[in-house]
């Protein structure tokens, strides 16, 4: 355990000095990309590995206690995030503003307990897996989306305008953001699927309105809604930011927050 939390200590270092970097570069106007974007990726790989080993100790993937569940779910969010800011230069600038988010959930990650929880037979299902991983792929690509519109934001009250100037402007910021919410839409959409599968097999319904299972529609429809919204009104490049951190905020509150306040076969931490 002590190999764990060392590996996993390194790799929050290893994630604030990519979001330092990533702040002074944008400040000073410079392009260290190669520095943040290896700062992620070592950092990607030490988390990983102490993920790893503390699946192998305890016998089950990341996905009971509240330690587990942030500390999954930022190696996903950075891993979508490393892997856009690499193959997307346009938006590399944007980690100014996502590094700092994610700094707020390493902070809660590393304040709660690292015990261990206890996996109900209603968990041992290949579903619930694959309803997880979808789940991270639709916040992953709702958390890019949103520092593109951070940047829009900042440049429509004139803060940093000239700092985020390498950037596109903010109707191609706003096309792209919004691709990336159609991506999002898409793994929402089969998250529910596979979660209403693995309802079926753990309760024997597929479907029950428990609190996490409306809120999780609530936010579906929120972003289906958002994208209409963008296809049909055709909205400016800031109206178009709000909604995407509308759906954002939304999605955390669902993901972190009814699981963890509810008394429900439904429930996250065990």
């Amino acid at each position: 355990m002590e190999r764990e939390q060392l590996l996993l200590w390194i790799a929050v270092c290893a994630y604030v000095a990519a979001g330092v970097v990533a702040i002074f570069s944008v400040v000073l106007g410079k392009k260290p990309e190669r520095t943040v974007l290896g700062l992620m990726a070592a950092a990607l790989l030490l988390h990983g590995a102490a993920i790893l080993l503390r699946w192998d100790r305890l016998d089950h993937g990341p996905y009971l206690t509240m330690f587990e569940i942030l500390s999954s779910n930022i190696w996903s969010l950075m891993f979508i995030f490393a892997l856009a800011y690499w193959k997307y230069r346009p938006i590399r600038p944007t980690a100014a503003i996502v590094l700092p988010l994610m700094f707020i959930m390493m902070g809660w990650m590393m304040l709660s307990h690292p015990g261990e929880g206890h996996l109900p037979p209603t968990y041992d299902t290949t579903w619930l897996v694959i309803h997880i991983m979808f789940g991270k792929v639709f916040l992953g690509a709702t958390l890019v989306a949103v520092g593109m519109a951070g940047v829009i934001l900042l440049r429509r009250y004139n803060i940093g305008a000239t700092k985020f100037a390498r950037l596109p402007d903010d109707r191609r910021l706003d096309d792209l953001a919004y691709r990336f919410m159609a991506l999002g839409l898409i793994f929402d959409t089969l998250m529910l699927i596979a979660g209403a599968i693995w309802a079926q097999d753990a309760w024997g319904r597929y479907w029950a309105w428990d609190p996490l299972e409306t809120w999780s529609f609530i936010t579906w429809l929120t972003l289906a809604f958002a994208l209409h919204l963008r296809v049909t009104f055709k909205p400016s490049p800031a109206r178009g930011a709000v909604m995407i951190m509308a759906v954002f905020a939304l999605a955390f509150l669902t993901f972190f927050g009814i699981p963890f306040i509810t008394k429900v076969p439904h429930q996250g931490a065990i």
